[in-house]
């Protein structure tokens, strides 16, 4: 592709919804510092900065099952007493600025908020410019048994740093079918909350199977956020895993907004959609609260 070319991948398409834009307009308009490369905010849109005064936070390292110093971005209220922990797993675009704000905005809640690299190993996607090469030279090189592993440890990590063995999950777009994933494997995980998590899809080494797949084995109640007009996600698998949780008798939760698009808690980019970025937030952390954390 030529950075006068249309961006047409089908990826890009859910992410920006309803924009046609060349790659070298789309890249040259990104002007704010700390976002990965291909999706910076454009010109005048206003991003939600979370103050760190009264919080400990920055950049750690976490040591994996692999023995890999795994970078990780934290952020906890200040002060010795323990607190309950939250993962908060990352979009495709790595764990830059929106990351690491949604990350400050759970330590205001009271928790110790959790965002490690868990591409660290196959590349930095905040250098690439666009959706299509971080799906191909990153993300699909990247298998769920090191993600969820990754997780695992940042849990273990946790409990020496002040959490008070209470954890919950929550993630963005990739980050929302891992959090399902991750629910089905941990048992001591309080709860769970997936933005725009693929549910369904093709098997592969990699990725051998999606949230629908695992229903039977959630450990934690786990809460679901949805744009009806989500060009990646179809309401149809929504429906599917609001059939799947009653059936299982699994305690869930799925919420559609009928206005939303894929990313619509993602500030920084044209899909964010405030009145249901807000709604969503706000059940986050009552679904938390209501399950222990």
């Amino acid at each position: 592709m030529h950075d006068t070319d249309t961006v047409t991948d089908p990826d890009f398409d859910s992410l920006v919804p309803g924009q046609s834009v060349g790659r070298r307009t789309f890249v040259g308009a990104a002007l704010a510092a700390g976002f990965a490369l291909s999706v910076r905010p454009a010109l005048g849109q206003d991003v939600i900065h979370t103050p760190a005064d009264g919080l400990l936070a920055g950049e750690v390292r976490i040591v994996a099952p692999d023995g890999v110093a795994l970078a990780a971005y934290r952020a906890r209220p200040a002060g010795d007493g323990p607190v309950p922990v939250v993962l908060v797993v990352q979009e495709i675009f790595g764990v830059h600025e929106y990351i690491r704000d949604v990350c400050r905005r759970l330590a205001r809640a009271g928790y110790l908020a959790i965002a490690p690299n868990l591409f660290q190993r196959q590349g930095d996607p905040s250098a690439l410019a666009s959706v299509a090469e971080i799906q191909a030279n990153i993300v699909a090189k990247v298998p769920d048994a090191q993600v969820l592993g990754d997780l695992e440890a940042c849990a273990e990590w946790a409990l020496t740093q002040g959490g008070d063995g209470r954890l919950g999950i929550t993630g963005f777009c990739w980050g929302g079918r891992i959090a399902w994933l991750f629910a089905a494997r941990h048992a001591g995980l309080k709860a769970a909350v997936a933005w725009y998590g693929r549910l369904d899809g093709t098997p592969s080494a990699n990725t051998p199977t999606h949230p629908l797949d695992v229903v039977e084995a959630l450990q934690a109640p786990v809460l679901g956020l949805y744009g009806a007009k989500d060009q990646g996600i179809p309401v149809s698998d929504v429906e599917a895993m609001r059939e799947r949780l009653a059936a299982a008798g699994k305690r869930g939760e799925l919420v559609l907004y009928p206005d939303a698009g894929h990313a619509f808690h993602a500030d920084y980019r044209p899909s964010y959609r405030a009145a249901e970025a807000a709604d969503g937030w706000a059940r986050l952390l009552a679904w938390f609260r209501a399950n222990g954390l």
